[in-house]
């Protein structure tokens, strides 16, 4: 992630930074370099894309303001679910339908590219299959039963089991749902690790990654110029892949992604038995609420519990404070338990919730891509190879995205939030009906 707003949650170690699994550093940048393609960000978007084109031979330099994974990337909640986008059907008269049917599918496909990358490079960052997405409400149900028709027309290769009410109970230990859909293709792990892994698999393909080397200026051009404060960049191309903590680097792009806080409070170890009370089969699990419950268990046997997506601009002054009470509502039983961890971070929102990947328009050698909206762990990743694809000249999938539109939040950076959080003021509301 490039900059970032210097809130709480920016201070606060998670539990991701205290198990890493690689504590190596890498260097600032010095001097001058010239590559073929530069990247800002060294979070998943960046280390991809920087992966798919060093492995097509590409010269790539990768730029992080901060370390390796310091942003959304390692802070999130673990989730690698299925899909890109919200209710892609939208987004039909931009692409027509078979448009719509490919981004169903790339939104299959990208779980299987953080498979397949854990798998070749051998990365050991806990993953486990297994996800359930819950339902509160009678409509959640029947979404779960289109979505598992929607998936079967899709081809769709993992087991997927509709959980009744009177079943729920082996899946997750809380009388708050009323059922569920199981997902064997989605499942759960440790994204710190996941990203680390993946930036020695960037090093060991070529990548020159620097840590501590915030770019402060873009030169556009021919051949794009890009400062840091103690050094600089020429390449042929640029990828953008800062997300929630672009700020102003952009204005252009900026304008369309709105930072928004979510937090995550991880437990003491939980003993075997409470642990298999509270999540028996050890999957992943997600409620369909605006203001959603995202939970699991950690390879040691924590509960980590996320949620409340804050569009304020404001981080709360207390985590544990502000989430706690989601936790107990779930897990009564938990009241008491010690709280060892808590963090958050910036998640980039876009207006129509489908990830923003494209070029600038006036800059056709500058690429990007931001505004997961939450489905960042597998959505980086597609995006990450759509990038390089369409560097290399093959586009297919990153035409498709390129050719929806988004729309720039009004009001510049002062107004941006307080509109949204009104806006998502109004869909909360209707989750209470």
């Amino acid at each position: 992630m490039q900059t970032g707003r210097q809130g709480h949650q920016e201070h606060v170690a998670s539990y991701y930074a205290a198990t890493r699994n690689d504590h190596r550093q890498w260097p600032e940048l010095s001097g001058e370099l010239d590559a073929d393609v530069c990247v800002i960000g060294g979070g998943f978007t960046g280390l991809n894309t920087a992966i798919n084109l060093a492995q097509a031979g590409y010269k790539v330099v990768l730029l992080e303001a901060n370390r390796i994974g310091w942003g959304a990337s390692g802070r999130n909640g673990g989730q690698l679910i299925r899909g890109i986008g919200h209710d892609t059907s939208q987004f039909a008269r931009y692409i027509g339908e078979e448009g719509v049917r490919e981004l169903d599918r790339m939104g299959i496909e990208a779980v299987q590219l953080v498979r397949d990358r854990v798998e070749r490079f051998d990365i050991d960052c806990d993953l486990t299959w297994g996800y359930c997405d819950l339902a509160t409400k009678a409509r959640h149900l029947k979404g779960f039963e289109e979505d598992a028709q929607h998936l079967a027309n899709l081809g769709y290769e993992h087991e997927l089991t509709l959980v009744a009410r009177e079943d729920i109970h082996t899946v997750v230990g809380s009388d708050r749902y009323i059922g569920g859909m199981i997902d064997m293709g989605s499942g759960h792990l440790h994204p710190l690790n996941l990203a680390l892994g993946e930036a020695r698999a960037a090093a060991s393909l070529g990548v020159a990654l620097f840590e501590h080397s915030r770019v402060t200026h873009i030169d556009y051009g021919e051949r794009v110029e890009v400062t840091t404060a103690h050094g600089r960049v020429s390449s042929d191309y640029l990828v953008i892949g800062c997300n929630a903590y672009l700020n102003e680097l952009n204005p252009e792009l900026g304008g369309k992604v709105l930072p928004a806080g979510s937090y995550i409070l991880a437990t003491q170890v939980l003993e075997k038995r409470l642990r298999q009370r509270l999540l028996p089969q050890n999957m992943a699990v997600c409620d369909q609420n605006v203001a959603l419950d995202y939970y699991r268990l950690s390879a040691d046997g924590r509960l980590l519990f996320g949620g409340a997506c804050n569009y304020s601009g404001r981080d709360p002054r207390d985590i544990k404070a502000f989430m706690l009470p989601k936790l107990l509502r779930v897990f009564p039983e938990l009241a008491g338990t010690a709280i060892e961890f808590q963090w958050g971070g910036m998640i980039g929102i876009g207006a129509n919730r489908l990830p923003q990947i494209g070029r600038l328009a006036d800059h056709p050698n500058v690429f990007y891509a931001q505004a997961y909206s939450g489905h960042g762990l597998n959505a980086t990743h597609m995006a990450g190879k759509l990038v390089a694809e369409a560097i290399k000249g093959e586009s297919r999938g990153f035409d498709l995205f390129s050719r929806v539109p988004h729309m720039t939040f009004p009001g510049g950076p002062a107004l941006r939030s307080p509109l949204l959080a009104l806006g998502m003021l109004w869909h909360r509301m209707k989750d209470l009906l």
